[in-house]
């Protein structure tokens, strides 16, 4: 799939990922700052990722974990810090969220530390049931 507005462009097309601009924004992520490369690589390759491109230059990219029938994971949302305030992550939320291989999942989940208002948007909300869930965290990764 592929959206365009103005020179700017989102796309589900692997083969346009920047690995090198991915790898170096999320070694200034709170949430990736120690994250290997080979790690990030892997995590690539086994997602549906989706990249925002001014022209030819990757400026944003997201990673949804999911088996695509009833669950979705998001995941190493970013966008370029000189390209925030012009609305392109709202957009890139709304071309994710309408994703026709995206459709009709049962559950989604993110985790973020200050990005509430922008995913409050899109129907995220606390969980109903936090004591139902688990995780086992390695904050190494």
């Amino acid at each position: 799939m592929e959206w365009k507005r103005d020179n700017f462009t989102i796309s589900d097309d692997a083969s346009r990922l920047d690995l090198d601009a991915i790898a170096d924004f999320l070694s200034r992520a709170y949430w990736a700052e120690t994250r290997p490369r080979d790690v990030i690589e892997r995590s690539v390759q086994h997602s549906l990722n989706i990249g925002v491109y001014d022209g030819k230059r990757q400026i944003g990219f997201a990673r949804v974990v999911t088996d695509r029938a009833v669950f979705a994971y998001l995941c190493d949302v970013f966008i370029h810090e000189g390209y925030r305030g012009q609305a392109l992550g709202k957009w890139m939320m709304e071309c994710i969220v309408n994703h026709p291989e995206l459709q009709g999942l049962r559950r989604w989940c993110l985790v973020t530390r200050d990005a509430h208002g922008l995913y409050n948007q899109f129907g995220f909300a606390e969980l109903n049931n936090p004591e139902r869930w688990m995780e086992k965290f390695d904050s190494g990764r």
